[in-house]
């Protein structure tokens, strides 16, 4: 009767170990019911229970907060928006006054600072809005029309810095269940970075199973600092008018859809990977 016993308790071990990882993985209220009578594995699972309540509580504690604090700063950087173009209002009509050489120099460093500020308001706010609760509209994309869309409006800015994307396309394989105007977002914000960074030359690659790679020569880098490029507020140079926001909003976006985004550095060339393979319809 011993060993009988001893592979109940064996038994009762693995439900209350599978139940626990159970319970870890998913967002549930329900605690371990264990159906032996063993006083020991009651026991056991009923502290376990108690850890899972506290756990509970504590999740429920931090998902307040966390969303106490999105709110926070997507109303103080709406706040801010108003006052800011207030200022660069009366700015501009300053600048239409007779100043001395000082105060024309004081008041370009206040114009570039508050310039500054209004861009930084403007990403928290995008930041608060990317990072939001509320879920993604997906709906079937052509990613090569939407990807062509995004280098179109950019035309402009890349010619006037004398740069000429090199485009390589191939057709997808189906389309991709996707949020358009998060899409949009993250393509447009990764150009960005390249428009700012790019020592001249930019390639955009696009393969069948969905992955869009934007590659340029970036002098001066190195792989830690790439490694910091999807952190929030991190710039590639501070004397740069950048928030550090932009592949930051890119990789909350892309994660949103359940995609992936990375950066990779090699041979002086910084490569930022956009992989949509996931999102192609079944």
């Amino acid at each position: 009767m011993l060993w009988l016993k001893v592979r109940l308790l064996q038994r009762c071990a693995r439900q209350i170990g599978k139940a626990f990882q159970d319970r870890l993985a998913t967002d549930t209220n329900t605690l371990i019911d264990l159906p032996s009578r063993d006083p020991h594995m009651r026991r056991l699972a009923s502290d376990i229970n108690a850890q899972l309540r506290l756990l509970r509580s504590q999740r429920q504690r931090y998902q307040r907060g966390d969303r106490q604090v999105k709110e926070a700063v997507t109303n103080i950087s709406h706040d801010l928006r108003t006052p800011l173009t207030a200022i660069c209002g009366y700015l501009e009509l300053m600048k239409q006054q007779e100043l001395s050489p000082d105060a024309a120099r004081y008041l370009e460093q206040i114009e570039s600072r508050t310039l500054a500020m209004k861009g930084l308001t403007e990403e928290l706010f995008r930041y608060s809005l990317a990072v939001s609760d509320q879920p993604p509209a997906l709906q079937p994309m052509d990613l090569r029309r939407a990807l062509e869309e995004a280098l179109l409006s950019f035309y402009g800015a890349f010619a006037q810095k004398g740069i000429e994307p090199e485009l390589v396309f191939e057709e997808p394989e189906g389309r991709f269940l996707l949020d358009g105007g998060a899409l949009g977002r993250v393509f447009g914000n990764i150009l960005s970075n390249a428009l700012k960074y790019s020592a001249g030359d930019l390639k955009v690659t696009l393969d069948a199973a969905g992955r869009v790679s934007f590659s340029n020569h970036a002098p001066g880098l190195d792989p830690v600092v790439v490694g910091r490029l999807f952190d929030r507020y991190y710039t590639l140079d501070t004397g740069q008018s950048s928030t550090g926001l932009g592949l930051s909003i890119a990789r909350a976006l892309t994660e949103e859809m359940g995609c992936a985004i990375s950066a990779d550095y090699a041979d002086g060339r910084l490569t930022v990977l956009a992989d949509f393979s996931p999102a192609r319809e079944p």
